[in-house]
């Protein structure tokens, strides 16, 4: 993210981005915006190449406001979709496909968008099936590891457990501790409140978003450690109880964005990504 030329703003841009990048991004943040959710950052601008949000004055997070942000993050996920894979439509102002991104600017991996009537056939169908085709198109992925994604494909029922029949959740979609941001000021630019001096609050920025499985950005959370993880997680279930048995299933839900890093940096990545389809296989 860099500075935009007026001071009040920062820009993200790209000459060449996909056509529809920012826009799919704007009406993803739009969508986010829900009643009691957590707070998101403001949209001034949008362009076939940028993107201006609003700028924020970052601070430390404290345990206080990362459990009120859990329980915010709750609220969101219940607000739903309209099916998994579905994402914000015309009245977000997105009147393109279901399609998205996911991954850095300057490298964003095309994510299949639609409708899936159940969780376990889109995480198969529009998630880790197309990720794998990327990644040998890339030359990172090969035999070996399709044989093992075909595996897990087929065993998601079984590892889904319990949770398996929940609800199309609305998701940030992107959501590692990166891209939630601790900021002064309170909800004053959503809803006109005047927060107590010195409030902390969680701002999301950069989303996937898209209706998925409200596990999925719970364990994004956990991937690269979100602070105080502990108090989000127990300000969650505090609104939503999660499904039985939720704490073994976070590593199946950290296989896409681990195989994600893999195909676009390599590296440990690939190691890590086989080691988790070995395991889920299992």
């Amino acid at each position: 993210m860099t500075a935009a030329p007026s001071s009040g703003v920062f820009r993200k841009a790209r000459a060449d981005a996909p056509d529809g990048f920012f826009a799919r991004e704007a009406a993803g943040l739009d969508w986010l915006r829900v009643p009691g959710g957590p707070r998101v950052v403001g949209v001034s601008d949008v362009g076939p190449g940028h993107l201006d949000l609003e700028r924020l004055s970052p601070v430390a997070p404290t345990a206080a406001a990362a459990r009120t942000f859990g329980a915010a993050l709750a609220v969101l996920h219940d607000a739903g979709a309209d099916a998994f894979g579905a994402g914000p439509g015309p009245a977000w102002g997105w009147s393109g496909t279901a399609d998205g991104w996911f991954g850095p600017l300057d490298d964003p991996l095309p994510m299949p968008g639609g409708a899936w009537r159940s969780w376990p056939d889109f995480y198969a169908e529009a998630r880790l099936l197309p990720l794998l085709d990327q990644g040998r198109a890339r030359g990172v992925l090969g035999d070996a590891d399709a044989r093992l994604v075909d595996a897990v494909c087929t065993s998601l029922p079984r590892l889904a457990g319990p949770a398996a029949d929940d609800e199309p959740a609305r998701l940030h979609g992107d959501l590692w501790s990166g891209n939630v941001l601790w900021a002064d000021g309170g909800r004053a630019a959503d809803s006109g409140q005047s927060p107590p001096p010195g409030a902390v609050e969680a701002v999301l920025i950069d989303p996937a978003a898209h209706g998925g499985h409200r596990e999925t950005d719970l364990a994004m959370l956990a991937l690269f450690g979100a602070p105080h993880l502990t108090e989000i997680l127990a300000g969650y279930q505090e609104v939503h109880p999660l499904a039985r048995g939720w704490q073994h299933r976070v590593r199946l839900h950290q296989l896409y964005p681990l195989a994600v890093h893999a195909v676009l940096f390599g590296g440990s990545y690939v190691s890590e990504t086989r080691s988790l389809l070995a395991e889920l296989a299992a």
